[in-house]
């Protein structure tokens, strides 16, 4: 049975804001040029606007690589707080949600 990583996929979803801005939310592993990705175990969540072509915001999650699950709530998480409202995106608005394991 093949094990299950972000190292493998990132978790992306788009969402629509109450502004009507589309937005990609974002949960992997951290991309640097200089470590191999298999010896990276940084998560991070980032914010897109695709149309702009923009990067909204991103923060450090305390997840590891193997976290899948909680990966998956995270996100879950954050696209119902953009959509209605009650989440900016902004990293300050992320940072609290980020450094917590959400409820799976």
């Amino acid at each position: 049975m093949r094990r299950v990583s972000l190292r493998g996929e990132s978790i992306d979803r788009q969402v629509t804001l109450p502004d009507g801005r589309i937005v990609s939310v974002r949960v992997g592993i951290a991309e640097d040029s200089y470590i191999a990705r298999r010896a990276l175990d940084t998560v991070v969540l980032e914010l897109w606007d695709e149309r702009r072509g923009e990067h909204l915001a991103g923060v450090t999650t305390v997840l590891s690589a193997d976290d899948v699950d909680a990966a998956h709530a995270l996100v879950r998480q954050v696209v119902a707080g953009l959509e209605d409202g009650s989440l900016e995106p902004t990293a300050g608005a992320l940072e609290p949600i980020a450094y917590s394991v959400p409820p799976q």
